[in-house]
């Protein structure tokens, strides 16, 4: 019963993503309009061809001599109809191609503003090669389908009727033939299918996790080769790379073995419809059958109708091969839409509003919180941050502290318990306007391809280059790129890979000292620098940084001593509060923490 369902389930989601793709194409009915016209012409003008053909073999075969003027003309229509059909074809494979162009730019356009929109949970839980190969596999995989694949269907689809409506004007009885070897054809075509689906899914989902693995590896290469792994990361890559491949080839394998098949079936129709013509023929030449016998044929008849009966199978036999890249395309299409049909973020209340010139307060009133259903990882967290003030926020990974952050952020809501800007729950509060009132420096530092200028001014819009060279000199970077032979012009790298590690985290410190916004959030922002920079760095901040709300999350607690209110977090609990006197005289963690640092 189970089975019957899943099978059920999934005809009914192939015809869901059919009727999808089909929508994005009639999208562009301006452009696909003309293409179904110069199909039907294109295959009118090539089924004419084989009749011009028959009427010059009958002029040839007259028994009371050539007509050469019959021969020359049949000819001549044959040879316009195929060359015209020839320049119909090119014009309609350039519009498909056009087509399909736009429904790839249209669907990749679509799935990158979904990823823009969707929740930082689904990055959490989704590899980035796995995203990046729906983006470029699998949408060049919808593509080939849609500019080659379908021209085919359509062609196919207008040439299997029309031969057959030339074949039944030539001779009904040889058309039997078919009664046999079409349905056999089909059925086999069918069987085949079901089997076939399953892998063309896998072998999507198999190249996905191979792309994720390889991503995640080349983002570590360092350490890889820090800890001599080469040989075992090559290992586990191999063994991904043998299962997507055994994917590949059990698909593709289990795939083309449906032409052959069909091939064969079609093969043999042909040579049956050869053999009763000819039987036929040598009848309707003797005089046995009359000429006005349903049996009646003569050579060119024959000779048309062997040619349509090409024409007729040939597109059945390669329906057989087009449907295995149909199936491959239902697979990457599938994948694509279940990145589409992701539900973004929760919409902002009817009655949100916009955080306009906060103040700062932020307040914790016994929150709750957990990633996981029945995993709760903050208990309880109460704590108020005046304006102006700094939190630091400390303890053993993984006991919370980052949690923290992303609730402030609304990256993920709350389970239980109340989050307030100056007052008012972030939840009455559009999300865009909670978070750019916060500036945000990450250990993991993001920079984009383009100038050291365009990198820094991102953090404020319209920012001029005296702006940026302020604030890049009290992030004590300014002699560093002026020492560069261009400057402020100087071109990144993508993510700045052509300066080193330390230098694009001044970079990003740099960008948050422009923002224009009340509260910051520091997450071990200044672990990638020396002391001496730390040191000179937290100057700069204290005072760029005045009248400011800030949150800093540190392991290296010399950068908190400072902070008008520490937090000490453990299990998801806060444990200790006070300033770093008040924490040192109470002898709990965090004095045993600094102890340990500093001894």
């Amino acid at each position: 019963m189970n089975k019957k369902n899943d099978t059920f389930k999934r005809k009914r989601d192939n015809k869901g993503i059919f009727l999808r793709l089909c929508k994005y194409v009639f999208g562009y009915w301006y452009l696909f309009v003309p293409a179904i016209v110069m199909t039907l012409l294109s295959n009118q003008l090539s089924l004419l061809g084989p009749k011009y053909s028959g009427e010059a073999i009958d002029a040839i075969a007259n028994k009371d001599g050539v007509q050469f003027d019959i021969v020359w003309k049949s000819v001549t229509y044959m040879i316009v109809c195929y060359i015209a059909s020839a320049l119909l074809s090119y014009v309609l494979a350039v519009i498909m191609l056009k087509i399909s162009q736009k429904i790839v730019y249209k669907m990749r356009k679509q799935v990158f503003e979904k990823l823009t929109s969707l929740p930082v949970g689904y990055f959490d839980t989704h590899a980035t090669g796995d995203i990046i190969s729906h983006i470029s596999y699998d949408i060049d995989t919808i593509n080939s389908t849609l500019s080659h694949d379908l021209v085919q269907v359509m062609t196919s689809l207008y040439t299997v009727i029309g031969s057959l409506v030339f074949m039944w004007n030539i001779s009904k009885p040889l058309i039997l033939v078919f009664a046999i070897t079409v349905p056999a054809a089909v059925l086999f075509t069918r069987y085949r299918s079901k089997k076939v689906r399953p892998l063309f899914s896998k072998r999507s989902r198999k190249l996905g996790e191979l792309n994720g693995y390889a991503e995640e590896m080349l983002t570590g290469c360092r350490t890889i080769q820090a800890y001599e792994r080469e040989g075992e990361i090559s290992n586990r890559f191999n063994k991904r790379n043998s299962d997507a491949m055994d994917a590949y080839y059990n698909a593709d394998f289990y795939g083309v073995t449906m032409g052959p098949s069909v091939g064969f079936i079609n093969n043999l129709s042909i040579s049956l419809v050869m053999i009763l013509g000819g039987i036929f023929y040598l009848y309707s030449q003797n005089g046995t059958v009359a000429s006005t016998s349903v049996f009646f044929i003569t050579l060119g008849g024959v000779a048309q109708f062997v040619q349509y009966s090409r024409k007729f199978a040939g597109p059945i036999n390669e329906f057989a091969n087009i449907l295995n890249e149909f199936q491959s395309a239902f697979s990457a299409a599938e994948r694509v839409f279940a990145i589409i049909d992701e539900k973004p973020e929760p919409e902002d209340k009817p009655d949100a509003k916009e955080l306009e010139n906060p103040e700062g307060e932020v307040c914790f009133d016994n929150v709750s919180f957990g990633y996981v259903k029945d995993k709760t990882v903050l208990h309880g967290i109460s704590l108020v941050a005046q304006p102006g003030k700094t939190i630091a926020v400390v303890g053993p990974t993984g006991g919370g502290k980052t949690t923290v952050i992303s609730l402030l952020m609304r990256f993920y809501d709350i389970d239980s318990g109340r989050i307030t800007v100056d007052g008012v729950g972030i939840d009455d509060i559009k999300r865009a306007s909670l978070r750019k009132g916060y500036t945000m420096v990450l250990q993991d530092t993001w920079l984009f391809k383009g100038t050291i200028f365009d990198n820094i001014a991102y953090g404020k819009e319209g920012a001029t280059l005296e702006e940026v060279k302020k604030v890049a000199k009290a992030a004590r970077i300014d002699a560093y790129i002026e020492s560069l032979p261009d400057g402020y012009d100087t071109v990144l790298t993508d993510d700045g890979i052509n300066i080193s590690k330390g230098q694009r985290q001044l970079i990003t410190i740099a960008r948050a000292m422009l923002s224009d916004s009340e509260m910051l959030i520091l997450d071990e922002a200044t672990s990638n620098v020396d002391s001496r920079t730390e040191i000179k760095i937290q100057q700069a901040m204290a005072e760029l940084m005045e009248g400011r709300t800030c949150f800093v999350i540190a392991h290296r607690l010399s950068t908190v001593q400072n902070a008008d209110c520490i937090l000490v977090i453990q299990n998801g609990r806060i444990t200790e509060s006070g300033n770093h006197e008040e924490l040192m005289k109470k002898g709990g963690f965090y004095s045993t923490l600094y102890n340990s640092q500093f001894s």
